[in-house]
């Protein structure tokens, strides 16, 4: 039985999606990614002389600071920064600039459903905007899974909070980039993962499912960053439906 969603769209269909680079004069770097009814905005600063305490001095020191729309930042937020630094660490040359910290501000402008993803794909474009080295790009997305066992992609803030569980998946722009050397098998270059968060209880079947579901979404998304990251900052913002 097809699954009826409230704005019409099928199971594996996501919302368009609209990025701008450049939208913050005072940045090194930023990016708006709009997806659905959800926006980010994204800021880089950096990067600074010193690392932040209790990091290498060698490397690079990421820090992610997150501001919701209203309120106060609590515990959810807490686990977003830490989520998403740990994804971007995994995808910038550290030892390219070491003894220096970059910042990334997450600035909430509105939250209707997958917004980690949202933040971490404005994140990216934040970066390359500002001229972070990065090993390669990566694409975010979310999937969930309703009680009837149905997997939706994309899903808004109404469909997250009805579901059973969802999960949030990054995938690289480049999967051998992310596997150690030589252990790339044939028929293997659909394992590159960078990061993935499960709320919820789901079998493993209903997760690879997911993954399965969100890596196609996550090939689209990466070739709309790529031609998105080619317009320079202040064109018209590029758009995908």
């Amino acid at each position: 039985m097809e699954v009826e969603r409230a704005d019409g769209r099928t199971p594996n269909q996501r919302r368009p999606v609209v990025c701008t680079r450049g939208v913050l004069h005072r940045a090194h770097g930023s990016a708006s990614w709009a997806q659905g009814g959800t926006k980010v905005i994204a800021a880089v600063y950096g990067p600074k002389a010193g690392t932040k305490k209790n990091e290498n001095p060698e490397k690079a020191c990421i820090e992610v600071i997150w501001k919701p729309k209203t309120g106060q930042s609590g515990k959810p937020e807490r686990e977003y920064e830490m989520v998403l630094k740990k994804t971007l660490q995994s995808i910038c040359l550290l030892n390219v600039h070491p003894n220096t910290t970059t910042s990334i501000i997450i600035q909430v402008v509105n939250d209707d459903g997958a917004l980690l993803p949202c933040a971490i794909n404005a994140a990216c474009s934040a970066l390359v905007d500002a001229g972070i080295p990065l090993k390669h790009l990566a694409a975010a997305i979310c999937c969930c899974m309703a009680e009837s066992g149905h997997i939706l992609l994309d899903p808004s803030k109404l469909e997250e909070q009805n579901m059973k569980a969802f999960i949030y998946l990054v995938f690289p722009n480049s999967i051998i980039s992310v596997l150690p050397e030589g252990s790339l098998k044939p028929g293997a270059s659909e394992l590159g993962i960078i990061t993935s968060v499960t709320h919820g209880v789901m079998a493993v079947d209903d997760y690879f499912s997911c993954l399965k579901l969100g890596r196609a979404a996550a090939a689209e998304l990466s070739d709309f960053i790529r031609n998105s990251l080619k317009l320079k900052a202040g064109n018209d913002p590029s758009k995908a439906g």
